[in-house]
């Protein structure tokens, strides 16, 4: 099969790049307006945090599934686990039906908050009951992100944007509503305004550590274009951006499905290889290809030529010990395969250590 790899001019300029440089930033940033703000509080951002507010209060034990609330149904719709700066890069999709919001604008609010500190931020947030000595309230832990956005309503329902966390077990609190108040205006909605419609889901997010010695991968992005970024964003476009890395934007799949005139384009990247003369790897990676059968089973379909990042293939500026990303990549064209349902094996192999890790996504291939 005729394949393309992104160890270009493109890729070869985003090894030396983190993941996730601009929205690390804002880890641990408060949604609340700072007291100096000789401004009144935005009403929309005091209605989201009483939202989360109140649904820690009423549910502080973890869940293990999904839970939603309000008139705006929210649903997860991906994430990706990259290695940030400062911990994980978690790019993120959000879905929900884009007619049940009557407002052309939303305020999003997003909070993380440690599993194990849960039953305590639900304490400190529990109101004293009626009658009851005052005494003084606990502090609230300190969330690991907590952060409002302003935006346009999508015309799809999908808004797309990311957290920076530690390493860890989470529980995120994402609460939607219409925005009632225009960015510029001052006062609140004239009277007779309908009450605004607004959603909250409570979604479980495990945080991966990609420090440990171990050899493994980040999330794999099956992607519909990887396409060249001029210029460096500024950290508004970077946080409507969260699939810019350095020089080179990501568009992630939404379905997994491509049409047989489309490229099935993969990127990810591998951590934990071990570091030989002058910094480099030397990390062999296989792709194979497995068809879908009628009956359930999967039939061996093709596989391309291995990929090798090793001092041969890599810039000569690239040395792990700097902190540099090793990605792995591949463009292939759709043309050859029959239409089906698809699972890629992807084998990382580094080849000093011995050590292997496999990943699988799958995708279709229509007619």
């Amino acid at each position: 099969m005729r394949i393309r790899r992104l160890l270009g001019a493109v890729l070869a300029l985003m090894l030396l790049y983190s993941a996730g440089p601009l929205v690390a930033q804002q880890r641990g940033t408060t949604a609340q307006p700072a007291p100096q703000t000789p401004r009144p509080p935005d009403p929309d951002t005091v209605a989201l945090v009483q939202m989360v507010d109140a649904a820690i209060v009423k549910m502080p034990t973890t869940q293990a599934e999904d839970t939603r609330q309000g008139d705006i149904v929210l649903n997860w719709a991906a994430a990706h686990f990259i290695k940030g700066q400062n911990g994980v890069y978690v790019p993120f999709t959000l879905a929900f039906d884009p007619s049940s919001v009557r407002t052309s604008e939303v305020a999003l609010y997003i909070r993380a908050v440690q599993k194990s500190q849960l039953a305590a931020v639900a304490t400190a947030l529990t109101p004293p009951a009626p009658g009851s000595k005052p005494t003084q309230a606990p502090a609230v832990p300190k969330y690991d992100w907590d952060n409002v956005h302003f935006l346009q309503k999508p015309a799809d329902g999908r808004i797309t944007r990311a957290i920076a966390l530690p390493t860890g077990d989470y529980e995120l609190f994402i609460a939607l509503k219409e925005r009632s108040v225009a960015p510029t205006a001052a006062a609140a909605n004239p009277p007779g305004t309908p009450t605004a419609k607004s959603g909250l889901l409570r979604h479980p997010l495990q945080a991966p550590d990609f420090n440990k010695p171990d050899l493994q991968t980040s999330s794999v992005i099956v992607a519909t274009t990887v396409e060249p970024v001029s210029g460096q964003l500024t950290p508004a476009e970077q946080e409507a951006n969260p699939y810019v890395f350095g020089p080179m934007r990501i568009v992630p799949s939404k379905d997994g499905r491509f049409a047989k005139t489309n490229e099935l384009q993969v990127i990810f990247w591998v951590y934990g290889a071990s570091a030989v003369a002058g910094g480099k790897p030397d990390v062999t990676i296989d792709f194979n290809f497995h068809l879908k059968q009628p009956d359930g089973t999967e039939k061996y379909f093709n596989k391309t030529a291995p990929q090798q990042l090793n001092a041969q293939t890599l810039p000569p500026e690239f040395n792990i010990a700097a902190g540099h990303q090793l990605p792995g990549s591949l463009i292939i064209p759709l043309a050859p395969f029959p239409a089906g349902e698809y699972r890629l094996e992807i084998k990382v192999t580094d080849k000093p250590s011995g050590k292997v890790v496999t990943q699988n996504v799958t995708f279709t291939v229509t007619g």
